[in-house]
């Protein structure tokens, strides 16, 4: 009988590289589920993007292992495929939003069997531009902290290192001059962050993104946070997000399935965690199910 194929990207130096201690028992676990494994550790960025739109067509599965920039990356290439495979995802960041809404565990042993004995569940993808992100697409406040965090002090204090690195940044709030169009409104207003996501996390934060959130019904979650006018309405915005609380008109969200946002500069955007560019114009529309990812079977999301 043929051995399946399975490709195995990783990011060796992920997390605090824990992928290192665990790299053989997981390979073990891959080959016992009856696969032949060929095992590629990134070099560089983009690396996982160009191999998997290169090469996830000679395998049945394709198995990435890092943090959220890993993933983006495989699934980027997979986008790019006319041809896809599924994806399993070993979660190896700091935070794992992604992983957590997909209910992966993050003892990597469990993950990695989820990867090659779970089912298919086929997840919406954002395209932003020509790009693609997987579960958030964000501006303005917080939103470079995670690119501008160093992997050491992400590696020691996880999401913590995110919301220090924020709160720093509070005296020099930036504004953004937005005019956002979607299917149902248009707003135009002075914005201090933004955020696109289909996920039930974002920086750590569970339940921070909207309620009923489904990866797979086509539409986006999209919080958008006004300028304060004053320091009562900046209480009640931090208020409302850390208590979870909508008791404030400073916040606008709604769910979308395509949006288009245009300011008068350039603005510096983020997708999942990662740099995305400076843009003064972005067309951002929910690709419904187009990738599947692996998770437990029969598990409800």
């Amino acid at each position: 009988m043929e051995r399946k194929k399975l490709l195995f990207v990783l990011n060796p130096f992920s997390g605090k590289g824990q992928i290192r201690n665990k790299l053989l028992d997981i390979v073990d676990l891959f080959v016992k589920s009856g696969y032949e494994v060929t095992i590629y550790p990134t070099q560089k960025p983009q690396d996982a993007m160009e191999l998997v739109e290169k090469r996830a067509g000679e395998y049945d599965l394709v198995v990435c292992s890092g943090g959220d920039g890993t993933l983006d990356e495989t699934v980027t290439g997979m986008m790019k495929r006319g041809d896809k495979v599924p994806i399993g995802y070993i979660p190896a960041g700091s935070t794992n939003d992604f992983a957590n809404s997909l209910n992966i565990p993050k003892p990597m042993e469990q993950a990695a069997k989820i990867a090659v004995e779970g089912e298919p569940f086929a997840c919406d993808i954002g395209r932003f531009n020509q790009g693609y992100f997987v579960y958030i697409a964000a501006f303005g406040l917080f939103t470079d902290v995670s690119y501008a965090t160093s992997q050491e002090l992400k590696n020691r204090i996880g999401h913590i290192a995110y919301i220090l690195e924020g709160v720093k940044r509070l005296p020099a709030v930036q504004s953004f001059h937005l005019k956002v169009i979607c299917e149902e409104c248009t707003i135009e207003d002075e914005f201090i962050y933004g955020m696109v996501t289909n996920s039930t996390s974002a920086g750590g934060f569970k339940n921070i993104t909207g309620k009923n959130v489904q990866l797979d019904d086509g539409v986006f979650e999209v919080t958008l946070i006004r300028m304060p006018r004053n320091p009562i309405e900046l209480n009640e915005i931090i208020g409302s997000l850390t208590n979870l609380i909508d008791n404030t008109d400073s916040i606008y969200t709604f769910k979308a399935s395509s949006l288009s946002i245009k300011s008068l500069e350039e603005i510096p955007w983020t997708l999942d965690g990662e740099y995305g560019g400076t843009h003064s114009e972005v067309e951002i529309w929910n690709e419904k199910q187009a990738v599947q990812i692996m998770v437990k079977k029969s598990e409800l999301l």
